[in-house]
């Protein structure tokens, strides 16, 4: 399992990851994992709010469809649109590539109280047990 160790994570595997003045966030490898092939993802729209810990999206795949949630507050500022035509790219390239949002934070100390890629790393291990 690819764990970013530039990026910071929820107990619900999603990461963000902090790129200048901005935030980009996705499901981790993990999440995409358990999850299988990936048929559809579902976002919010450019300008719209999101806020930590609450559902701003939908992942489908074959076996199931997960919630998305924020890992930061703020204003969507970049959706990632090929995920339309090619869902399964979250599959391939969760921490690249399969990016689903991007955020301009409304309160950066959030990021503070994001797992480490090594207490995320615990999780993960907790979960499979």
């Amino acid at each position: 399992m690819k764990i970013d160790p530039n990026a910071r994570y929820v107990k619900t595997h999603e990461w963000a990851r902090k790129e200048g003045d901005l935030f980009v966030i996705g499901i981790s490898d993990y999440a995409q994992s358990t999850l299988s092939d990936i048929v559809y993802v579902e976002l919010p729209e450019v300008e719209d709010e999101v806020i930590s810990g609450e559902q701003f999206g939908v992942v489908e795949s074959v076996k199931a469809a997960a919630d998305v949630f924020a890992s930061l507050s703020g204003e969507v500022v970049a959706i990632n649109e090929a995920l339309e035509d090619a869902p399964e790219v979250v599959n391939s390239d969760a921490f690249g590539e399969g990016w689903l949002i991007k955020i301009k934070a409304s309160d950066e100390t959030e990021w503070d109280a994001l797992l480490t890629p090594e207490d995320y790393a615990k999780v993960i291990e907790a979960e499979a047990e």
